[in-house]
């Protein structure tokens, strides 16, 4: 097996050991190879994606990268059919979008957010 040096902030090594302990992973290679897959898995399916879909893109972040997720979703308003922003708590936001268009943009939109270091979570779910 190949050895890949990763460096962590360390808040996400805290999360990651929380994780490991928790779902009984027997060392840190282990999760990050799980997460690995799942990364893996998706992108296959998000590729495999193809004519025009219907889905909901959610889009987790910090009150404070408001700006990140506009600057994105301004390259996307012609698949956009509706925003939801919905502030959870004092700093954490939630975003929908209702998107609706050719599967490789809704994909590519996905896809943005996800390389953004200021976006928590990302999820893209076909109709």
């Amino acid at each position: 097996m190949t050895i890949v040096s990763l460096s962590f902030p360390e808040h996400m090594i805290e999360e990651m050991d929380a994780i490991q302990e928790s779902m009984g992973f027997t060392g840190r290679s282990e999760l990050v190879r799980a997460g690995i897959r799942l990364l893996l898995q998706d992108v296959k399916e998000k590729n495999a994606l193809s004519g025009k879909i219907s889905g909901v893109v959610v889009v987790t972040h910090d009150q404070e990268d408001e700006g990140t997720v506009t600057k994105i979703k301004h390259n996307f308003d012609d698949i956009i059919r509706t925003h939801l922003h919905n502030k959870v708590t004092k700093a954490n936001c939630i975003e929908l979008f209702l998107v609706e268009g050719d599967a490789k943009e809704v994909s590519s939109m996905a896809k943005a957010f996800e390389k953004e270091d200021a976006i928590r979570s990302v999820k893209l779910v076909t109709i």
